[in-house]
């Protein structure tokens, strides 16, 4: 009997399999579980008075006070504020995007030309979108909105330290530092 070579083209006996990945998808008890959590840690940020350092001297503070911003009480700025005809490249800033349905600090972020740190990519805005599109599959309301802080430092180093500051102390979940927090259902 002759030994029979095998034909790198014949492909007929193989069956082709495509891997398809898993849509994931958060229940809508476990998305509300999980805003609740949010909420819930946020509302005691805001009702918690900071600790005041005594000082031994009348010196002015040469930085701003994290503790003196509250994001919830700036004045809510629609979502498309970034599409509006603007003059110039805008200012120093914090920014803040909030879910003021519930209401949810989502994101605090920092820029130095306000009027164009949102056109084009932002991370942020994918996480938005797959945050809005889970909340109208479950039929959940929202009302993604920003406000802005205007009194940032204009240098570079400083506001990045506050912008910092403000992160760890509300745990915004779409901010990377605090993923390990709330973990990252909309990355």
């Amino acid at each position: 009997m002759e030994p029979e070579q095998l034909s790198l083209f014949d492909i007929q006996s193989e069956p082709v399999f495509k891997s398809q990945q898993p849509t994931l998808s958060m229940s809508c008890d476990a998305l509300v579980a999980w805003k609740t959590r949010i909420f819930e840690y946020q509302q005691q940020v805001k009702v918690s008075q900071p600790a005041v350092q005594q000082t031994l001297f009348d010196l002015t503070p040469t930085h701003v006070d994290p503790d003196s911003i509250d994001p919830f009480s700036l004045t809510l700025q629609p979502m498309s504020f970034y599409r509006m005809p603007v003059d110039g490249p805008g200012e120093a800033c914090l920014y803040f995007v909030i879910d003021n349905a519930m209401p949810l600090l989502l994101y605090v972020g920092e820029t130095r030309k306000s009027n164009q740190r949102w056109k084009g990519t932002h991370d942020c805005k994918r996480y938005l979108s797959y945050y809005e599109n889970l909340h109208r599959t479950h039929q959940l309301k929202t009302a993604i909105c920003m406000t802005f802080w205007w009194e940032a430092p204009i240098a570079t180093k400083p506001r990045q330290q506050l912008e910092s500051a403000l992160i760890a102390k509300w745990k915004s979940p779409f901010n990377k530092q605090n993923w390990d927090v709330w973990g990252t259902p909309f990355v």
